[in-house]
């Protein structure tokens, strides 16, 4: 077991709470907080909590933001490249259809769970939260 300043690579682990090693723990699908338990428990649905070290994920929340991110990123290159592709080679349209559906299904489910892992990590990374009114004095 791996000591560093007195303490172990299991604790040092879980205790690296830095941007980059959430960051890292999102982009896998792992628990944001100590990066052993599963963030997921389908294919995009987030698990109610930690199965290793109890984190509640009641609150993450990454709402529509992953598709989006991942739709403009594919949207701009699968446009791009059928554009060029139709300038310069001019295929038929059925040749059209056969690269660019699975290029479109590729580029925009592949990288989906990840963008997700990597926002809700994010949002525990910066203590995000639920806007509250505070109820002090209007003006």
């Amino acid at each position: 077991m791996l000591r560093l300043n007195g303490m172990t690579h299991d604790s040092l682990a879980h205790d690296d709470q830095s941007l980059r090693a959430m960051a890292r723990r999102g982009l896998a699908g792992r628990c944001p907080r100590c990066g052993q338990g599963a963030l997921f428990a389908g294919f995009l649905k987030v698990a109610p909590r930690c199965g290793s070290c109890g984190q509640d994920f009641s609150a993450a929340d990454s709402a529509d933001g992953p598709a989006f991110f991942v739709m403009s990123f594919a949207g701009f290159v699968v446009v791009a490249a059928a554009l060029v592709v139709e300038i310069v080679f001019q295929p038929p349209y059925w040749l059209h259809a056969l690269l660019w559906i699975p290029l479109i299904l590729a580029m925009t489910l592949l990288p989906l769970r990840p963008a997700k892992g990597l926002l809700i990590a994010l949002q525990f990374h910066h203590k995000a939260a639920e806007g509250r009114l505070t109820g002090g004095d209007r003006p």
